[in-house]
């Protein structure tokens, strides 16, 4: 049994991360260039350390493969990945083995990750709101899961071009070869997203642009439908939509702008349906809000990768954590 720890710069975060883990688990972590002591702690707890070169585009799925080249790839291999910014529940790893050997197709099984500090901030909140998803099949997972050694080295494992949607691509091409993913009723991690900014929260959304909007044009009629929706989403909410407004108030006068109020109909439709499926009318109004707000972000995240597509341009990753995510 191996687990695999990605991260950089994580602090406090890996140190708990690392902690976390089993004492008879194979654990690897795989640095991506952190100026913080996260390299000498990880040596000094007695896991195996990688590091990626200096010169290297770091990417989370490049991470994760080094990672994943020092596993052993047996026929009843599993192997743990979890970012540098989760803790891992006590009682994940039995669970999750066990659902594993009782469905010999299964390629990946996750659990619920859940947010640290969701009351810190509204950003923290949503979050946690994202991250429970159904129990049962599922189409994709995010960056903690339980792996089939077999199946991701058979899919080529992650690929490190991608600066963000490397699971669900993965993912993809495991479905693809007849594998099957869980989501099963069991606690798997704690994640700390440490958001407390608008700025943050804007970059993380930025980010989701882009890789709904990469993996939509990469894997074109072949790509996940809701891939291919949120994508639409995004262009409609995102583009056409404030275009089409400004362009007809140049034709027929500044009342046009009237038009917008859309956008707010549209934040209080989400907003009741998120209150009619249990959500208290506080947290329920402000997701209604950054969900629709979130899709200018998101454009600028599309937007960011078809003209990095057309011009020839290097992907560089959109973060939200540490002294990265203040740039532009």
């Amino acid at each position: 049994m191996s687990i695999i720890a990605i991260g950089r710069n994580e602090g406090d975060r890996l140190k708990a991360c690392l902690r976390s883990l089993p004492a008879d688990a194979t654990k690897i972590y795989v640095d991506s260039g952190s100026t913080d002591d996260s390299v000498a702690f990880a040596r000094s707890a007695g896991v195996e350390v990688m590091t990626l070169p200096p010169n290297t585009p770091f990417t989370a799925a490049l991470a994760r493969n080094t990672g994943l080249a020092r596993v052993d790839a047996g026929n009843d291999s599993f192997v743990q990945m979890i970012d540098g910014d989760c803790s891992l529940d006590a009682g994940w790893l039995e669970q999750a083995l066990a659902a594993m050997r009782a469905e010999p197709d299964l390629a990946v099984v996750f659990g619920r990750r859940r947010e640290r500090f969701p009351e810190r901030s509204i950003y923290n909140r949503m979050c946690d709101d994202e991250w429970d998803v159904p129990v049962g099949e599922a189409r994709s997972c995010g960056g903690d899961a339980l792996f089939r050694t077999r199946a991701i080295r058979g899919a080529n494992g992650y690929d490190p071009t991608l600066i963000a949607g490397e699971e669900p691509d993965l993912c993809l091409r495991m479905r693809g070869a007849g594998w099957r993913l869980r989501r099963i009723d069991a606690e798997m991690t704690l994640h700390d997203a440490a958001m407390t900014r608008f700025g943050q929260w804007w970059r993380r959304t930025e980010r989701g642009g882009h890789a709904f909007a990469e993996l939509a044009w990469r894997h074109g009629s072949n790509a996940d439908p809701h891939w291919r929706r949120e994508t639409r989403s995004i262009v409609a909410w995102g583009i056409a939509l404030p275009v089409a407004i400004l362009l007809l108030g140049v034709a027929i006068g500044w009342w046009a702008v009237i038009g917008l109020a859309i956008y707010p109909l549209q934040m209080a439709r989400i907003a009741w349906r998120k209150h009619r499926a249990g959500d208290v009318p506080g947290f329920a109004a402000a997701a209604g809000f950054f969900l629709v707000i979130g899709k200018f972000a998101q454009a600028k995240g599309l937007l960011r990768f078809h003209l990095r597509r057309l011009t020839g341009g290097t992907a560089s990753l959109i973060e939200y954590k540490g002294a990265e995510a203040s740039g532009g």
